[in-house]
């Protein structure tokens, strides 16, 4: 380690209490989180501390004005104890896009990657190393003025947490296309991981699950035509022809999973098209017998099949039991993460352990 971290240790390790056999997805959190603030134009007071909750004041600028990004990531245990983060260096490059975009300070790679390193060193017999377990990592900055007023903050602070978790989804999805409601449109945030995307997507969210649907297939936000990405993930459809997803706008999040299927995809031989897709092409596909499955992919779904969508009240039912690409994508990765097969695409980033620190 060459920055100096601070740590103060839990008295008494929680992970006694917490039951492998039994994971529920964001519910159970490790042992320490890593935090550090932004004052005076530079990142300082790097600290790793016992989780716990954090003290804010009601002026908060973050709680008013909606400063407020995040990543998703994971760590893999294999069988035998090896550690190892899928593509954290992404998540880093990916966190700095979004803090540009909400006008908020680029956070150095060395931080980013030595906290990290740290906290899951120190957190690392949390991590489950049963088949499709992991531990979810959440880095996330928020702005800490206490002012009130509409402006950029001077002030915020980053962190990082983690909880062991299982799969997003237990289950294949039933999805609605979204005619009504936007999640972003051309020249918004769409691309952006902030949390203000999230709160939006809720209440839309919630009157599709309530008709009986898991997800959301958001449109463009002009025309209600072109499928986008549902409320968690990127959207593949497979088709007897090629692989097609749509392609990157600033209304759609870049995915570093979808990044890596395509990738996968491309070593496999497989014809791929990035395009708008339309409601009307899909359904034409369906129709005639072209669509032979449809998935979608992100940090936490990892590759979960769509079984239905669904229409102005019609359902188009999807394969999503054999013979299917996304089972055999899914292996890959599982193979990849757990350092099963070589990793020719360098994606794995092994844990270093015995980190040398003040603490």
């Amino acid at each position: 380690m060459s920055l100096e971290i601070t740590i103060k240790q839990i008295e008494h390790s929680r992970i006694f209490s917490f039951d492998s056999k039994n994971i529920i997805f964001g519910k159970v959190f490790t042992d320490h989180m890593f935090i550090c603030d932004f004052q005076n134009g530079e990142w300082q007071n790097l600290r790793i501390e016992p989780f716990g909750k954090i003290s804010l004041s009601p002026t908060l600028s973050a709680l008013h004005y909606g400063q407020a990004i995040f990543e998703g990531m994971k760590a893999f245990k294999n069988e035998e104890g090896e550690v190892a983060f899928f593509r954290p260096l992404e998540n880093h490059k990916r966190l700095n896009k979004t803090a540009e975009r909400m006008c908020m300070p680029q956070l150095p790679e060395e931080i980013f990657m030595e906290g990290l390193q740290l906290l899951v060193d120190l957190d690392k017999d949390w991590i489950p190393s049963s088949a499709g377990s992991s531990l979810y990592i959440r880095p996330f900055m928020f702005a800490t003025d206490d002012f009130l007023g509409v402006k950029q903050s001077e002030t915020y602070s980053f962190m990082v947490y983690a909880c062991p978790v299982n799969s997003y989804y237990s289950h294949n999805l039933k999805v609605r296309i979204e005619e009504t409601y936007t999640r972003a449109s051309k020249g918004g945030v769409g691309a952006a991981k902030c949390a203000g995307n999230y709160a939006a997507a809720m209440y839309p969210t919630m009157l599709a699950q309530q008709a009986g649907f898991d997800q959301v297939l958001w449109t463009d936000g002009e025309t209600h035509s072109f499928i986008e990405e549902t409320g968690t993930s990127n959207v593949f459809v497979i088709t007897k022809d090629a692989v097609y997803t749509p392609e990157l706008t600033d209304s759609l999040l870049a995915g570093i999973t979808r990044k890596s299927i395509l990738t996968l995809l491309e070593d496999m031989g497989k014809p791929i098209i990035q395009k708008h897709i339309s409601i009307t092409e899909l359904i034409d596909w369906h129709t005639r017998g072209q669509l032979t499955e449809m998935f979608v992919s992100g940090t936490a779904a990892v590759i979960t099949n769509i079984e239905l969508f669904s229409y102005r009240g019609i359902n188009y039912a999807v394969n999503a039991s054999e013979n299917l690409l996304s089972t055999e994508l899914k292996n890959m990765f599982n193979d990849i993460k757990m350092l099963r097969i070589p990793d020719k695409n360098n994606w794995m980033t092994h844990l270093k352990t015995s980190q040398t620190v003040n603490s």
